[in-house]
């Protein structure tokens, strides 16, 4: 029994304290480790996260980007919309401006035609009317 007591004395002072430290260094290391680990981790989200947010912003820029560009090609759609609506007017215009014209020259040929045709009409009526009333 004293044996007994001397061994677990024994252990206890030689043994024991030596287990006991080596147990909390590995605690230490392996804690360390996990925090480690867990900061790493932490670290991780925030540079997902700055990633997301320069990459919305990136998608952000593009889409407005996109938006100006459309809205330069409609404007200058527009713009050679506009000319080509003036453009076809101003041909209507001169257009209709040439068709008067030449309606009227041909109102004024056809007047000078009546008065001439009407002229030689009579012309060819009257004598004969003339010498039917002498005889």
């Amino acid at each position: 029994m004293i044996l007994f007591i001397l061994l677990v004395l024994a252990y206890r002072f030689i043994l024991f304290g030596r287990l006991v430290k080596t147990r909390e260094e590995r605690c230490e290391r392996t804690a360390g480790a996990f925090e480690k680990s867990r900061q790493a981790i932490a670290q991780a989200d925030v540079r997902t996260q700055e990633y997301e947010a320069r990459l919305r912003a990136a998608r952000a820029e593009i889409f407005r980007s996109r938006e100006q560009r459309l809205q330069r090609l409609n404007a200058d759609k527009e713009s050679a919309l506009s000319a080509a609506r003036l453009a076809a007017q101003q041909q209507v215009e001169s257009a209709q401006t040439a068709l008067n014209a030449q309606a009227a020259d041909a109102r004024r040929q056809i007047e000078v035609s009546a008065n001439q045709l009407a002229a030689q009409v009579l012309a060819a009526v009257l004598p004969s009317a003339a010498a039917e009333g002498s005889h």
